[in-house]
């Protein structure tokens, strides 16, 4: 059974389910929802407690032995599974489906594993943990969706803060959870309970946000210039190595160009993103970088991308930052005249 993050509280007082599994990328929401499942279940009377991590050179019938094996101080058991890749492999996978076909009586199989491809969740050992247990997914919470975590952390603390506010401690630790969290107990620590002004919370909180290079090719993407001027300067000044900016520039640009060739010989759009590995989640900003974007903008890039490549290897001169600015705001439609000599 599959459920959202924000839904495992509730779920768990309905009664415990014999697995969970828990995979994403965001190690705070990661940590406290299987921190969740650990309590639900000592509750319930699983004292016992066996933690085995499926790293490199795991063998995997320890999962069995384990689940097999009685303990001497309790009746009932949790068997906490790390799985840092998100994939168990072949091995795994057997062991996996071995398992939820067999379930043991009083013991909990919690899984907590890393971002997952989407090409997993038609897997046999992905479904047969989805049939006997609780399957969530956790997505880093961006826009309105980050905005409410943050009021119901703070209400919790006994903090309130105007909405003006709350953006502004969003920007801060955009992508950033744990930091997040920090924040908000500092806050807590200096103010106590009450109703925080947004001076407070501008003169208290860190600059903590964690851009990647998809965060920028979303903001390229959505042609958002203020948001792709933060996240590059962000990306630059957390030392992300330029040619992985540029790799992920014109590593789009390339996929635009082949999407819209395929388009332009009939091809259907569904197929066509599906063929690219184009889910739900970047459909729309690509398809609204298709509809601002014509051929000769995306080979202008690409003509860019060669200096930015130039600039890098010192074989020509100019800031490279400066050229991979220019390119993020052609992506944009954002005239760039003096970046393009």
């Amino acid at each position: 059974m599959r459920i959202k993050p924000e839904q495992l509280s509730a779920d768990l007082q309905k009664g415990l389910k014999p697995v969970y599994f828990i995979s994403g990328d965001e190690p705070l929401q990661l940590g406290e929802m299987a921190d969740g499942v650990r309590k639900s279940a000592k509750k319930a009377g699983f004292d016992s407690r066996e933690i085995i991590s499926a790293e490199t050179g795991f063998e995997w019938n320890q999962l069995a032995f384990t689940a097999d094996s009685l303990s001497i101080f309790a009746d009932k058991k949790i068997i906490d599974l790390r799985l840092p890749s998100g994939t168990p492999g072949t091995e795994g996978s057997k062991a996996l489906i071995a398992y939820c076909q067999r379930v043991p009586e009083d013991t909990l199989l919690l899984i907590t594993a890393g971002k997952i491809a989407g090409s997993a969740l038609k897997s046999r050992w992905f479904e047969a943990l989805d049939k006997v247990g609780v399957v969530i997914q956790v997505w880093p919470l961006e826009g309105q969706d980050l905005i409410r975590w943050l009021q119901q952390r703070m209400q919790q603390r006994g903090l309130h803060a105007e909405v003006e506010g709350l953006r502004v401690l969003a920007s801060r630790v955009e992508g950033n959870l744990l930091a997040a969290a920090q924040e908000i107990e500092k806050l807590y620590v200096l103010y106590g309970t009450g109703n925080l002004s947004n001076q407070q919370i501008l003169e208290v909180v860190a600059d903590s946000s964690r851009y990647d290079v998809f965060k920028l090719m979303d903001s390229v993407l959505s042609a958002s210039i203020n948001r792709i001027f933060k996240v590059l300067s962000g990306l630059r000044s957390e030392g992300i190595a330029s040619p992985i900016v540029l790799w992920a520039l014109t590593r789009d640009a390339r996929l635009l160009i082949k999407i819209k060739l395929a388009l332009s010989q009939g091809q259907n759009k569904d197929v066509v993103f599906k063929n690219n590995q184009i889910w739900d989640k970047r459909k729309q900003l690509v398809c609204n970088a298709l509809n601002r974007l014509g051929n000769s903008d995306l080979n202008n890039i690409l003509v860019l991308s060669a200096k930015a490549d130039r600039q890098i290897k010192g074989q020509e001169q100019g800031d490279a930052w400066e050229t991979l600015l220019a390119i993020c705001l052609l992506f944009a439609s954002t005239p760039v005249m003096a970046y393009t000599d």
